[in-house]
Formats: C-alpha cells, sequence, structure tokens
C-alpha cells in the first residue's frame, strides 16, 4: 500500500496511544482504548495483513472495551 497511507495509520495510533494513556476516567478510557484497537486494525490492514487486522477489531475494538465497560457497570451495581 502507499506509504503515506501507511504513515497516516502510524500517526492515528500514536495519537490515540496517547489519548488512552492521558484519559483519566475508566468510561472514556474504554471508548479510547477501543478507537485504539481499530487504528492499530487499521495500520495492520494498511501493511496487508488481513488476518492479524481482522483479530485486531474482533479483540482490541469490541472484546476488551466491552469487558471493562461490564466490569463497571458491575463494580457501580455492587457499590451503589
Amino acid at each position: 500500500m502507499s506509504e503515506a497511507v501507511i504513515a497516516v495509520a502510524l500517526v492515528w495510533v500514536a495519537a490515540s496511544g496517547t489519548a488512552v494513556v492521558f484519559t483519566r476516567d475508566p468510561l472514556r478510557q474504554a471508548f479510547t482504548a477501543g478507537f485504539f484497537g481499530l487504528a492499530l486494525a487499521f495500520l495492520y490492514l494498511s501493511l496487508q495483513s488481513g488476518d492479524v487486522a481482522l483479530s485486531q477489531i474482533v479483540v482490541g475494538a469490541i472484546a476488551v472495551p466491552l469487558i471493562v465497560l461490564l466490569s463497571l457497570a458491575k463494580v457501580g451495581k455492587d457499590r451503589g
């Protein structure tokens, strides 16, 4: 793929990874982590690793944020 697309993907990964680190609220951090997972999937796809990109979408962009959100809901329900 074009080097420009790969460069954009790398910048997107760097920016979204930094956003995850600096997000303090766990709920918002779950959403930014999902966005970071999509950025990684786009990077893998731009590097022509389609199977890794699909795995990243399922795990990094869907499963992990969902588990974090469900955990936060359970903890919030137990406290309230």
